[in-house]
């Protein structure tokens, strides 16, 4: 990294520790040198979700996803085997795989009529005869695996980077939490239909903080609020939320706190009617009886949002979503968002409390995105326009840089923990 990117990484934070501020440079956002920094050192090199286990159900499923800008092919092959190669034909560099998922025994790649096998072998070269023998003995001519795939509890992640650490050591302590959504399930956890699909004006750093950010809910979120308030016939009040806003580490972070909303595990509210309560009531049996009684109230109860730097969101709240924002230029992204559930609600009145959940709040047209969406983009926008005003105030619960790993639900204690690994990333290495 130029000795002058460096610098202005350095002072995009701005910490006052006698006066307990934390702020942060908007210009980080809409400068295209941060932006460049951000896709060579932090997308480039660090772990990047990809997809869930249940997306490939059998052998030979393959989905496409995108993933910091590179086709990447997320597939099971012939033997099981969950692997994830570069979507490149290894020949001239047309894209092997034109659709979206399917199911299939080999890519094709339409420019010369290569064929891979679902591991990554190549199966059928035009002309095979015209080459030397040892032509592919080394392999180089088969399908480009990602330099590191790996998945914790189901959820699947590549790093383009050869020397990066472990999955386990980058996630940290975040797997506490992950731990916390996927035991929920008696039977796992899977995907339900297709991803929500839209995008966004605004710089991809805006999202993130947003995501563990309770503070908006009652002034952004009102109607919704309001809605499901009258909804709970007055089980269901404002007022302060019991949990913790944590940094975990490596910019991971964590908000969990008392539900005050039904949620299908395992919180009844009276509107779902009473074969709900006996259903909710079971579960919560369950939880007790696997975990013991607080760490099922916790997981039963509380709602949480929990951060894996740099772009993949958990909401375990309302319903249990995976989200992830793909930034495509520093002031656009494209965002999917995932429906995770335990497998035992499949055709059960459960799953239909979860997904009418999902898309009332967090759907594309639900009560919330559409907000957040509004307020992202015109943030964006006023940072582009506004030299004049170049700092972003993060400071709420500030005691300190050495006091600021824990803070109460609507502190900004999350927010200052991306940006710590923002800078720790953007540091770490050349770009």
């Amino acid at each position: 990294m130029r000795s002058s990117v460096r610098d202005r990484v350095n002072n995009a934070i701005e910490i006052d520790a006698d006066r307990h501020t934390f702020r942060t440079a908007r210009a980080s956002y809409v400068d295209r040198e941060f932006y460049d920094a951000e896709m060579k050192l932090i997308f480039s090199k660090c772990w990047l979700y990809v997809g869930h286990d249940s997306e490939l159900s059998g052998p030979n499923e393959f989905k496409i996803r995108t993933v910091a800008g590179r086709s990447i092919i997320f597939v099971r092959d012939n033997d099981g085997i969950v692997k994830c190669f570069l979507n490149i034909c290894p020949h001239r560099g047309a894209q092997i795989c034109r659709e979206r998922e399917g199911n299939t025994k080999a890519f094709n790649c339409i420019y010369h009529g290569w064929s891979f096998e679902t591991n990554g072998d190549v199966l059928h070269v035009a002309e095979e005869d015209t080459y030397s023998n040892g032509f592919n003995s080394d392999g180089r001519n088969n399908l480009v695996p990602v330099p590191k795939f790996e998945q914790y509890r189901g959820l699947w992640f590549l790093n383009y980077d050869s020397d990066a650490i472990s999955l386990g050591d980058y996630l940290g302590d975040a797997r506490i939490y992950i731990d916390r959504v996927v035991d929920q399930a008696e039977l796992g956890m899977e995907i339900v239909g297709n991803p929500q699909e839209y995008s966004m004006r605004a710089n991809w750093k805006l999202l993130a903080e947003n995501s563990t950010d309770i503070l908006h809910v009652e002034a952004l979120h009102s109607t919704y609020l309001d809605l499901i308030r009258t909804n709970s016939e007055g089980q269901i009040k404002r007022g302060r939320m019991e949990g913790k806003a944590i940094d975990l580490g490596n910019g991971h972070s964590v908000v969990e706190r008392e539900a005050t909303y039904g949620r299908p595990i395992a919180k009844w509210i009276s509107i779902w009617g009473d074969e709900a309560k006996d259903d909710i009531d079971r579960i919560y049996r369950r939880l007790e009886d696997q975990f013991g009684e607080d760490t099922a109230m916790k997981m039963a109860t509380y709602c949480r949002n929990i951060l894996i730097f740099p772009n993949l969101v958990i909401n375990d709240i309302m319903s249990l979503t995976i989200r992830t924002f793909q930034p495509t230029d520093m002031d656009y992204m494209e965002i999917n968002v995932w429906s995770l559930a335990p497998v035992e609600e499949r055709d059960t009145p459960a799953l239909e409390r979860r997904l009418t959940n999902f898309l009332e709040f967090l759907g594309p047209a639900g009560f919330a995105t559409p907000d957040d969406v509004e307020a992202l983009e015109s943030c964006h926008r006023a940072f582009a326009a506004n030299q004049e005003a170049p700092w972003n105030d993060l400071s709420k619960g500030f005691r300190g840089p050495a006091d600021d790993l824990v803070g109460e639900t609507k502190d900004e204690t999350p927010q200052r923990a991306f940006w710590r690994g923002w800078q720790k990333f953007l540091l770490r290495g050349e770009a």
